[in-house]
C-alpha cells in the first residue's frame, strides 16, 4: 500500500480508467483500473484529479504494460481548490507540470521530495488567495521539485557571480545567469534585474504556505514571469492544456501592463 495523487484519469472502454499518479515510492504510475467506473467498493469516488488516496497497486506484469490499481481508498478530496475558479485554474495547471516532467517509476529519494512537494503546494494552495505572484513562485517551486531549479545567482559556465551592475544576462538552454565573457557569443538572452533573480531565489527558500509574504514589484513580477515562462516551455517542450485557462482566471501581470 502506498500514498498517492492523482495527476490526471481518463475513461478507457466500457468500464476501466487509465489513471496518472504521483507517488512518494516510485514517482509517477500509470495504472489502469479496471472496472473503475462499475465498481464502488473498490473505488467510491477516489478517482478524480487532486484526490490524495491510499493505493494498492500491482507491478507490471512485462515491460511496456500498465501497472494496475487493485484499490484506492480516498484520504482526501481538497474540497478548498474547487471553491475558486483561478484556485482550481492554478491547482491544474501544477499537475498538469508534474504529469508532464515527473519521470515515470523513477523512484528513491527525488521521489518522496516530489510527492511531498505536490502534497504541500495543494494543502497551501487550499488556503490562498492565487494571484500572479504565487502563480509564478509555484510553478518555479514545482520546477525545483521536478530537479530543474535554474541557477540565479552564479554564471553557469565559469562559477563567477557577474560583476556588479543594474542586471544581468540569463540564457535559458544555460539554466541560468552568464557573465558578459561568458555570454558574448551566445544568442537569446535574457536581461533580468538583479533584484528580481534574488526575490526569486528567496522564493525557493520559503515555506510554501509563507509564498504570499514575498514582495514582487510590479517591475520583478513581470521580469520573473517571462523568465519562468521561457524556462518551463524549454523543458516541457508544448504549452499546456491548462495554462489558457489560468491565464484567464489569473491574468498575467505583463498582459496587465501592456497598453
Amino acid at each position: 500500500m502506498s500514498e498517492a495523487l492523482v495527476l490526471r484519469a481518463v475513461d478507457f472502454g466500457e468500464s476501466d480508467r487509465i489513471v496518472h499518479l504521483l507517488t512518494p515510492d516510485a514517482g509517477r504510475v500509470t495504472a489502469i483500473a479496471k472496472g473503475a467506473k462499475r465498481s464502488q467498493r473498490r473505488f467510491p469516488g477516489t478517482l478524480d484529479v487532486f484526490n490524495r488516496l491510499r493505493v494498492q497497486l500491482a507491478a507490471r506484469r512485462r515491460p511496456g504494460t500498465l501497472a494496475r490499481l487493485e484499490h484506492a481508498r480516498l484520504l482526501d478530496f481538497h474540497p478548498g481548490l474547487r471553491t475558486r475558479p483561478a484556485r482550481f485554474a492554478l491547482a491544474c495547471y501544477l499537475v498538469e507540470l508534474l504529469d508532464r516532467l515527473a519521470p515515470e517509476g523513477a523512484g528513491g529519494p527525488e521521489a518522496a521530495r516530489l510527492y511531498r512537494f505536490a502534497a504541500d503546494a495543494l494543502r497551501a494552495l487550499e488556503a490562498a488567495a492565487p494571484d500572479a505572484r504565487l502563480r509564478v513562485l509555484l510553478e518555479l517551486r514545482a520546477l525545483d521539485a521536478l530537479g530543474l531549479r535554474p541557477e540565479l545567482r552564479h554564471c553557469v559556465r565559469c562559477g563567477r557571480e557577474p560583476a556588479d551592475g543594474d542586471a544581468s544576462l540569463f540564457h535559458v538552454g544555460e539554466g541560468g545567469p552568464v557573465c558578459g565573457a561568458c555570454g558574448s557569443r551566445l544568442e537569446g538572452l535574457l536581461r533580468i534585474h538583479r533584484g528580481t533573480l534574488r526575490a526569486l531565489e528567496q522564493g525557493l527558500s520559503l515555506e510554501l504556505s509563507r509564498l504570499d509574504r514575498l514582495v514582487l514589484p510590479t517591475r520583478a513580477l513581470v521580469e520573473a514571469e517571462h523568465l519562468v515562462d521561457r524556462f518551463q516551455r524549454f523543458h516541457v517542450g508544448i504549452e499546456l492544456a491548462s495554462a489558457r485557462f489560468l491565464r484567464e482566471m489569473i491574468p498575467l501581470a505583463t498582459a496587465r501592463d501592456d497598453p
